[in-house]
């Protein structure tokens, strides 16, 4: 498509930085799809509005999810994008692949849809842009044959996603990977099949730092950690202290004030430690984490919708993540089944949680309420306990 024909598009290959309409321009040279979408997305910037239709259900035989249905509601002007559906792709491990195993969906992609694609959308999935509908199942079938499955969609379990872990970083405090292929191959019929009110997500961090972001967007958050005291090496503290400013970029930072450091050696009352890493992170050589290592189990996180953004709550503080991983297993299925029977339509996890109360859910998943899951002092006296409520 020639620049005169999409001057708004044009515009946004300026600057420094690489530009989607680039790509799809790219694309738009061998594909009719990827030439009506630009022009359609030109169309909707003069107009200042989406020209994407709701409704429509489509998907692959067995499968409720893992098809986004997109149609335009301007076909007749744009007849190469009348349906534009999205493929979910469950991604591997860690996002790892060979050279090999991306050639080949960038084949089947070529054969049946725009060849554009996202690595990777919100949830970890491979995104396949923009199919049609009579491509869909002979797609899935040939992604099928190079090992590649759907990942989830709608009111159903979406694709579980883990950071590297192990594979690549040496914070890890348990095998990020291999608990998501356990969580993944455990719960497909909860993925490929919506059941549920809403969306559910899972998400795995290895060590607190939490590069998957789990602790702001999963319903159930996985977040390595320790038990005990973080080693600390005091030959290693004394040379980080040639080249850096201990008090100021270390103690006088640590969230808690739980740390103390006197010119010669450095202390901490873990105790009071919130396994937030910022001092590992800047000492690596001279702090490590304590031997003992497993996972923290938080809940209820989303990112605004209805009700606006929430953050994961604690409800597990140390779990051994050690194979098959059955304690964290049976969290899960208890979790599904309490949200399951309680949640109203489109009302996720914390939402449910927010709205009936914590104790309930930890009633529900066989857990007992510990002070520091309460999120503030009461401040009503005229509340009367008794015993078994």
């Amino acid at each position: 498509m020639a620049n005169s024909e999409t001057p708004l598009l044009d515009d946004l290959e300026k600057g420094p930085w690489p530009s989607f309409v680039k790509d799809m321009k790219q694309a738009a040279v061998k594909k009719e799809s990827a030439r009506a979408l630009l022009g359609q997305l030109e169309q909707s910037f003069v107009d200042n509005i989406g020209h994407w239709k709701h409704g429509g259900i489509v998907g692959v035989k067995g499968y409720g999810a893992g098809v986004i249905g997109r149609y335009s509601d301007i076909p007749d002007k744009f007849p190469g994008v009348e349906h534009f559906h999205t493929m979910r792709v469950n991604m591997p491990a860690g996002w790892f692949y060979t050279t090999k195993a991306l050639r080949a969906v960038c084949d089947v992609w070529d054969k049946h849809g725009s060849g554009l694609t996202n690595f990777h959308g919100a949830t970890g999935d491979i995104i396949l842009l923009g199919t049609s509908t009579d491509h869909l199942q002979p797609c899935f079938d040939d992604l099928a044959e190079i090992g590649f499955d759907l990942g989830g969609s709608g009111s159903a379990m979406r694709t579980p996603s883990a950071c590297v872990g192990p594979a690549r970083c040496e914070w890890a405090c348990f095998d990020s990977l291999n608990l998501l292929r356990t969580v993944t191959r455990t719960f497909q019929g909860q993925m490929h099949r919506p059941m549920f009110p809403y969306k559910i997500k899972i998400k795995i961090s290895a060590c607190p730092n939490d590069c998957v972001a789990s602790i702001a967007r999963a319903d159930i958050s996985v977040i390595g950690t320790w038990r005990g005291n973080i080693q600390i090496d005091q030959t290693e503290v004394l040379a980080c202290a040639k080249t850096m400013n201990i008090q100021t970029e270390v103690v006088d930072l640590c969230p808690t004030k739980c740390m103390s450091w006197d010119g010669k050696a450095l202390t901490i009352d873990d105790k009071e430690c919130n396994r937030c890493m910022h001092c590992i992170n800047l000492m690596p050589k001279a702090l490590r984490q304590a031997k003992e290592r497993g996972a923290t189990i938080l809940v209820g996180s989303k990112a605004p919708i209805v009700h606006g953004a929430l953050l994961s709550s604690v409800v597990i503080p140390f779990m051994k993540m050690d194979p098959p991983y059955d304690e964290f297993i049976e969290f899960v299925n208890k979790t599904f089944e309490y949200w399951d029977e309680n949640g109203k339509m489109r009302e996720r996890l914390g939402e449910l949680i927010n709205r009936l109360g914590m104790g309930k859910f930890l009633k529900a998943v066989g857990l007992k309420p510990l002070p520091q899951m309460i999120k503030r002092p009461r401040a009503n006296p005229y509340y009367f306990w008794r015993e078994g409520i």
